[in-house]
């Protein structure tokens, strides 16, 4: 069992086709090169795989797909994608991987090591002296890695879901994801996959967060590093593009996600990072109705559950190949791209475009956590509460026969399972509206301890009584007003928690509906346990639990949710 928004790692393997049909070329026309050692100024090479279109002897673009997932054989698909568009297709494998793991550090050398491997292609009698970048995940990482010190050669870069690391990977919030320990067990060291039990027997015991590989039977040192570093510190930061670096982005970009991609968060930081520091960014931004997959491959028709509109029905993998063919070629610019922000309304079968992530709506509806008692749990008011009141939640910690427990394989189910949380509803739309965008407010809290971990999940009820999942924020409240800074609650003081890192959702919110948000803290065997000690809660055990946590949600907490009506 796995919440819909953990971060997904998906691995790369060898298929004979391409965007859903066979590669325009036969195997026969690919000439490929395995295991070329490209030299590093770090004296550490890189594995990589080349592949080229035969009898094509003159100088073209080509195209670098960075991954830190080797699969096999079968990996140079990747290559191939490229090389069957008249490009050179180079994969390149991080630091360490197929040749020798102890050089191995995710995310840590990415810039250097890429802009030598594009110095290394720049100097081969097949390129062309133009490179540009695709991939996702990880792979999207990389390219704005290489960003922070771009390559003369490198002329576009497309990152399509790609995690930011400590912002959504290994962290959401500040909150570990639940896979955390899984990523680099099955995918670097290709360990045995972890037994299934895992997660509950961690529960279930109550030890430390940190013990969880000791737990597993076999330490594992970049789940260690990680752990080390919970705040979004000097160490995350300094692997990704500073705010100098972002001003200096001049190359086209072109990044595309997913409203239910686990690394959304990233994708849209990104985003909005290089647009603030850079104000001529030459940067697109495509969002849709898509999972981790789907928003950088092809779309799926059935999103758990949910029947994608026809409009979304938009190949990302093509997409990129049309962008750089736009960009290295000369192409026609894709279509799609009306605008600088592209983005699908759920349920109005359309895609609409904006110069900008503010003039996408023209309102907010400011929503306040009230006493009153509604149709379902409590009402969700309009209004700025008359007087102070609250709403209390118990949370015992040491009760391992309940769990609090946010869960949901579909994004529409019949009956919602509130498992101990508290839930708030509206009262029902008398006219249609748009909700694009991403959510935000200020939750006013009062507990007994040091910390908590805030779960709210957002909803539509239809008009039929159904729920349809928006999106969920989870959050740290001892980093929400500063993720590289732990500020700890102060027991019995009413206490501020913005809510600001949030999903970007679309959808068209049917007259007769009304909006939900189930209100809870974590309490379950997929996520971090904060036991509100104020210890490092990664060291924290069931024997810092000690009474329940008694938490009082006062009235005047609220969120906004921007529309257009």
């Amino acid at each position: 069992m796995k919440s819909i928004f953990m971060l997904i790692t998906f691995v790369f393997a060898g298929t004979v086709s391409v965007f859903g049909q066979k590669l325009k070329s036969p195997d026969t026309d690919f000439m490929i090169q395995d295991s070329i050692m490209i030299p590093t100024r770090s004296g550490v090479p890189i594995s990589a795989i080349i592949v080229r279109k035969k009898g094509n002897h003159r100088p073209v673009p080509a195209i670098l797909f960075y991954t830190t997932y080797y699969e096999g054989p079968g990996d140079a698909i990747l290559g191939k994608r490229s090389a069957d568009r008249d490009y050179v297709g180079i994969v390149a494998y991080a630091r360490g991987i197929r040749t020798d793991l102890k050089n191995y550090s995710p995310y840590e050398h990415e810039g250097s090591d890429i802009y030598d491997i594009i110095e290394w292609i720049t100097q081969q009698k097949w390129c062309n002296g133009k490179v540009g970048m695709l991939g996702g995940s990880y792979t999207g990482f990389s390219q704005w890695a290489a960003a922070k010190k771009i390559h003369p050669a490198l002329k576009t870069i497309v990152p399509q879901v790609a995690v930011m690391p400590g912002f959504d990977m290994p962290y959401e919030n500040n909150v570990p994801i639940g896979n955390i320990l899984s990523w680099s067990n099955d995918n670097i060291y290709k360990y045995p996959p972890l037994r299934r039990s895992l997660p509950f027997e961690w529960f279930d015991n109550g030890s430390s967060f940190r013990s969880l590989d000791s737990l597993s039977g076999r330490q594992n040192p970049i789940f260690r590093k990680w752990i080390d570093h919970p705040a979004y510190d000097r160490y995350w930061q300094s692997l990704v593009p500073s705010p100098e670096e972002y001003a200096r982005i001049n190359i086209p970009v072109l990044s595309t996600t997913g409203y239910y991609d686990g690394s959304q968060l990233s994708a849209l930081e990104y985003f909005k990072l290089h647009t603030r520091y850079n104000k001529n960014a030459d940067h697109y931004f495509v969002i849709g109705p898509y999972d981790h997959i789907g928003g950088q491959r092809n779309a799926q028709p059935d999103l758990m559950g949910y029947t994608i509109d026809p409009a979304a029905h938009i190949n990302m993998r093509e997409l990129a190949y049309e962008w750089l063919d736009f960009i290295l070629k000369g192409a026609p610019k894709p279509a799609l791209l009306k605008d600088k922000v592209n983005y699908q309304v759920m349920g109005a079968n359309i895609w609409k475009h904006s110069p900008d992530l503010t003039k996408i709506n023209n309102d907010t509806l400011t929503l306040y956590l009230t006493e009153k008692r509604g149709s379902q749990g409590y009402l969700l008011g309009k209004k700025h509460p008359r007087r102070a009141s609250f709403i209390p939640q118990t949370v015992d910690f040491k009760d391992r026969n309940n769990q609090n427990n946010y869960f949901t394989p579909t994004l529409i189910f019949d009956t919602l399972d509130v498992s101990n949380g508290v839930l708030y509803t509206t009262d029902a739309f008398d006219s249609d509206f748009e909700m694009s965008g991403s959510f935000t407010g200020n939750l006013f809290a009062s507990i007994n301890k040091k910390d908590l971990d805030v779960s709210l999940a957002l909803y539509q009820i239809l008009p039929n009584g159904r729920y349809f999942l928006l999106t969920r924020y989870v959050g740290r409240a001892s980093y929400a007003k500063d993720n590289s800074k732990r500020q700890l609650l102060q027991a019995g003081r009413k206490e501020s928690i913005p809510v600001h890192t949030t999903r970007f959702v679309s959808k068209k919110i049917a007259k007769g509906s009304r909006f939900a948000i189930l209100l809870n803290t974590n309490k379950h065997p997929f996520e971090e346990i904060n036991y509100g000690s104020g210890k490092e809660v990664h060291d924290e055990t069931i024997r810092d639990a000690q009474e329940p946590l008694q938490i009082k949600w006062h009235t005047d907490s609220f969120i906004k949710i921007p529309v257009r009506k």
